[in-house]
């Protein structure tokens, strides 16, 4: 018996638990939700809404209003200056920093302990409880664990507090234990400067037995390539041999998935992906045939949803899972024991299922373009672009598109700005079939294109190699959780990055 026989009772127990999402998920939020409530009775914001008196969801949703970041900041500014039961019961320690589309540089999300122990760490529990089930052939613990993480500094200089990427407060706080089977050294992991951590894993993680991955699918590319460098091998599998499963989140696997397959050959590799943000941990892919993903509905997370064409409302109306539709887009809207209450997280997903409640993410409330009633968002991207790349031979490494609202001919269209890891067979078509692509997809662009009247056909324009990584690295984001904008209703962006594609 291996050594993942052994530990796969432990995770079996949990994957039953699982089981249960199915036939009692309104019991479970109803469950959560109470919990959230009593535990947050006491605390300044509780006891500004009444926390201790609300008995129903229709009383919370009445007494709460919709939150955003700016609502909350100076909530969060006072936690991270040490003061006690405001958001959440307690004091709070942990603050990650996430780049998001507020009028702030940063967003600090607060990472209670009962949040770290009860949404995060559970998070990576289930991954692999599911993982499991899936695979259960799997060796995954007899050998090393390549997890990827950012960095981080001093919370104003109070002592054990910490500021940074939600990967290093996971590392940073990991179980002991757990530390005997993850590589790089904490020390590699955590460094500041993505270029030298992700030389140093390669050199220091080549000659261990690693069997499974973790981390965002466009760092964790540019860290297997620099392996393949070093190495001089032709593939991971020629590295790694017993590497079996890529657990990965953080931004849609579409565009890279041709690329792994490229870089790792064996044919029993498994990919599971995950929805996991600073602000919690929220979905678990658990049919590897199925892209959508299971809602994890019994962590410290109270989930609410406003169709997506409600969210210019000034009175949105937010309805409870139970209540949520199959196909519609939705806002999430998330109550956790992290302290964020009725938090617009920015995210938009499409249910697929409810029994169980399962779903896919579509895009971010403010990653779209609807400059002219044409409701383009990110998932309508992400097929139109794989439709091309498999109409043309190409493979997409990073892209962005805008709008250009008119040019000197009065012609308004979008603009793609994509850095190819492989050309298209004739770029003309690329761009043809993504145009038909998207207007078959989403009907409102397609309305805007017909005989180009309001929309005339979308422009490509091909990024030099490293574009996108260079504009972050200017940002400093190089690295961590930070992401490439897809989709954006203005030009700041695209402007920014085609000024150094040179």
């Amino acid at each position: 018996m291996n050594e993942t026989s052994l530990l796969n009772n432990i995770f079996r127990l949990r994957a039953k638990k699982i089981d249960k999402f199915a036939t009692n998920a309104e019991e479970i939020q109803h469950r959560v939700l109470k919990s959230l409530l009593d535990n947050a009775s006491d605390t300044e914001w509780g006891n500004k809404h009444g926390y201790s008196n609300i008995r129903r969801y229709e009383e919370f949703a009445s007494k709460v209003g919709v939150q955003d970041y700016e609502s909350l900041k100076g909530y969060i500014d006072r936690m991270r200056h040490g003061e006690r039961d405001i958001l959440w019961r307690g004091s709070c320690r942990w603050f990650a920093k996430s780049s998001g589309t507020t009028n702030d540089k940063s967003k600090f999300i607060p990472v209670t302990s009962d949040g770290l122990k009860n949404i995060h760490y559970a998070g990576g529990r289930d991954s692999v409880s599911l993982y499991l089930r899936l695979n259960p052939e799997s060796r995954i613990f007899s050998g090393k664990a390549l997890i990827l993480g950012g960095s981080h500094a001093t919370n104003y200089n109070l002592p054990n507090s910490l500021v940074g990427d939600l990967s290093a407060i996971l590392i940073e706080n990991i179980m002991p234990l757990v530390n005997l089977v993850r590589v790089p050294s904490k020390k590699i992991a955590l460094l500041s400067d993505f270029e030298e951590k992700m030389d140093k894993i390669a050199r220091t993680t080549c000659n261990n037995n690693v069997t499974n991955i973790s981390g965002v699918p466009s760092w964790m590319m540019a860290v297997l390539k620099h392996m393949l460098d070093i190495t001089g091998k032709k593939s991971i599998d020629e590295v790694w041999p017993n590497l079996e499963v890529f657990f990965h989140g953080g931004v849609a696997f579409t565009p890279y998935r041709e690329q792994y397959h490229q870089l790792i050959r064996n044919p029993k590799m498994h990919y599971l992906e995950t929805y996991n943000a600073s602000e919690g941990f929220f979905g678990i892919q658990n049919d590897f045939a199925d892209p959508s993903m299971l809602l994890m509905i019994d962590y410290g997370v109270f989930y609410e949803f406003i169709p997506f064409e409600e969210l210019d409302s000034p009175n949105p109306n937010a309805v409870p899972l139970w209540d949520v539709e199959i196909g519609r887009n939705y806002a999430m809207l998330i109550s956790t024991s992290c302290g964020l209450w009725r938090y617009m997280l920015g995210d938009t997903v499409r249910f697929t299922s409810k029994d169980p409640y399962k779903f896919v993410i579509t895009g971010r409330t403010k990653h779209f373009i609807n400059a002219f009633g044409e409701e383009l968002i990110v998932d309508n991207a992400e097929q139109g672009l794989a439709k091309a790349c498999a109409a043309t031979g190409a493979q997409v490494a990073e892209y962005t598109a805008a709008p250009v609202y008119m040019d000197t001919e009065a012609r308004c269209r979008h603009q793609w700005l994509i850095e190819f890891s492989k050309q298209p067979d004739s770029m003309d078509k690329f761009a043809e079939v993504l145009d038909k692509s998207l207007q078959e997809i989403n009907s409102d662009y397609e309305a805007k294109r017909y005989k180009d009247i309001t929309l005339q056909a979308l422009e490509i324009i091909s990024a030099r190699e490293n574009l996108f990584n260079d504009w972050l690295k200017s940002k400093g984001k190089l690295g961590g959780q930070h992401k490439v904008p897809r989709l954006s209703n203005n030009r700041q962006y695209i402007e920014e990055m085609m000024a150094m594609n040179k």
